[in-house]
């Protein structure tokens, strides 16, 4: 049997989760000091028996970075709404928030009762020029009908107009109601729009202080190493000019 061939049977090394306990595989541990510091030290003020040497899980940093989250939000905010909560949660999931609101609309059209639906047609058309404008033609042409085609015949509604007094009052008074109950449908749907934005603002930003975090924390270990790297050539040219002078 080839080299090749007993290192892809070879068994992978697994270590128990300092924080679980939990046998890990290798390859999804890692040592505590390769953690951004707010983390660590979150990880080291609930768990003292941690050291920079000790493997934790993905797992369990997972969970600490969620626990972190929830009492920085806590923090901030005082107890958490039930959109804060989900907003963690799915961090922890590493889903997306971002929902496509109007497919869902799209989808839910045919769960709503038809007495919504005539509210939605009735509001969208008693709100147009459509109405307007073939209104003011019927009153235009009730007003002339009564007043100078049928002036001394009979006449069904002479002046001042009562009858059409009465049918004006009567539209009214239905409508109202029905664009008050549209108004209050697309009042949910408004709200829903703004409980997406909020979450999806609340976690982006969330995001943005743990990258700003991880680029603070990647620029003073690599300015630290740089310093290192530095010394070491100057001590390499000190020791080359000694051997010179030498």
């Amino acid at each position: 049997m080839s080299m090749e061939g007993a290192s892809q049977h070879e068994p992978e090394e697994i270590h128990p989760c300092s924080v679980t306990g939990r046998m890990t595989r290798e390859m999804d541990l890692m040592p505590v000091s390769a953690l951004r510091p707010s983390l660590a030290d979150f990880l080291y003020k609930e768990y003292p028996q941690l050291s920079e040497d000790s493997l934790v899980s993905n797992e369990a940093v997972n969970e600490a970075r969620v626990d972190y989250v929830r009492g920085m939000l806590e923090t901030q905010y005082g107890e958490l709404t039930q959109l804060e909560e989900e907003v963690v949660e799915s961090m922890q999931r590493h889903e997306l928030l971002a929902a496509n609101l109007h497919e869902e609309e799209e989808e839910e059209k045919e769960k709503i009762p038809i007495g919504d639906r005539i509210a939605d047609k009735v509001a969208s058309f008693g709100g147009s020029w459509k109405f307007i404008i073939s209104f003011g033609v019927v009153l235009l042409v009730w007003i002339v009908l009564n007043s100078l085609i049928l002036r001394g015949r009979a006449v069904f509604d002479p002046h001042p107009f009562i009858l059409l007094n009465l049918i004006l009052s009567c539209i009214a008074a239905l409508q109202a109601p029905v664009i008050m109950m549209s108004q209050n449908r697309l009042e949910a749907r408004d709200r829903q729009h703004a409980e997406n934005d909020y979450q999806i603002n609340l976690k982006a930003e969330l995001e943005i202080r743990h990258l700003h975090e991880k680029v603070d924390y990647l620029l003073k270990q690599n300015s630290q190493r740089m310093l290192e790297v530095q010394q070491i050539q100057l001590d390499l040219m000190r020791e080359i000019a000694q051997r010179r002078r030498g």
